[in-house]
């Protein structure tokens, strides 16, 4: 079923989690490896704890996931005393941004004893370079599975912005270019008046004021969060900006370190050359840091657009690329 979304231009987020233990459970329980003396096999799903969504807005399709597996086994070694094995294999993080070799398996075996020694040694050599190519299937697995629930087909929408993100190709559109990302490049400078309205959010992270601050001005850190590299980021007193494929945009006003950023930012279908002032306070307590987040000129109608756009794409990706606190 496709959620009401015409042209697929508005926010649309799937929750996938229970998706995601049938998945887990379907492809991973049951796989077995043996040697001349042992053998093993992923007996069980024992927990899926975190977070998997499916986003789509303006026609792109993304994916944020981060989650904790537990796995159950059941193994043999021939010829020993105690010839039956079992234990659980943990594997702390599963998310978006974690390469095949750079995933983490702790093992551990029930009651172990050097007689079982021959199952653990199997799983590192043979069971777990065959979880690895099957966890790095889980991204592109989830995708192809929900995007189609949650985004119309580009044959569908009557939008050309909207066809043009889908299909990632250029479209002229009286006298002005639309690019691959669904910027418009008009050569009209027409920017009439919004009328605007305020917004507040103040998102709490586990870490200091100094690291946040740093964060979000540091041009490495600000490709891991955003998943890629930021199309222009000068982090100086009016420097501009543009992130997410040009979706973001604006200019630094004022920075004052670990303390506070000031900038003029923007949507990408906002008018021409409206921005919005934004404000972000760094308030450090004890153990967390507060960010007190101002907006001031925000079009009225895009209060929730923006509050859900800066809400997933800065708060959340922040969180789970840099482990700053939980997701909700």
């Amino acid at each position: 079923m496709v959620l009401h979304n015409p042209n697929n231009w508005h926010w649309v987020d799937k929750n996938c989690v229970e998706w995601s233990k049938s998945y887990f459970s379907d492809k991973l329980v049951g796989v077995s490896v043996k040697s001349d003396n042992a053998s093993v096999n992923i007996s069980s799903l024992d927990s899926l704890t975190g977070d998997v969504d499916v986003n789509q807005r303006k026609g792109k399709v993304i994916s944020l996931f981060d989650v904790k597996l537990v796995l159950g086994f059941k193994g043999e070694v021939e010829g020993g005393e105690e010839s039956e094995v079992s234990g659980s294999i943990t594997i702390p993080e599963v998310a978006y941004d974690t390469e095949q070799d750079e995933y983490v398996f702790h093992i551990s075996l029930t009651a172990e004893t050097k007689e079982k020694q021959p199952v653990k040694e199997l799983i590192r050599a043979q069971l777990i370079p065959v979880l690895r190519q099957k966890l790095a299937r889980f991204g592109p697995d989830l995708i192809e599975t929900h995007g189609k629930d949650i985004q119309h087909p580009v044959n569908e929408n009557r939008s050309v912005f909207t066809s043009s993100a889908q299909s990632n190709q250029g479209i002229s559109v009286g006298g002005a270019t639309v690019n691959g990302l669904g910027s418009t490049e008009s050569k009209s400078s027409s920017s009439a008046a919004y009328n605007t309205t305020t917004l507040r959010l103040d998102p709490v992270f586990q870490t200091s004021a100094n690291e946040l601050y740093k964060t979000f001005l540091e041009p490495a850190r600000v490709a891991a969060w955003t998943r890629s590299p930021p199309v222009k980021f000068d982090n100086k007193e009016g420097g501009e900006f543009s992130l997410f494929g040009g979706n973001v945009s604006g200019k630094f006003v004022k920075l004052v370190e670990d303390k506070s950023i000031e900038m003029q930012w923007r949507l990408r279908d906002w008018k021409p050359q409206h921005f919005a002032n934004l404000n972000i306070l760094f308030d450090q307590g004890n153990s967390e840091t507060k960010a007190l987040v101002n907006w001031t000129g925000v079009p009225i109608g895009q209060e929730d657009v923006t509050r859900q756009n800066f809400e997933e794409y800065y708060v959340k990706s922040i969180k789970l690329t840099f482990g700053f606190g939980a997701v909700f």
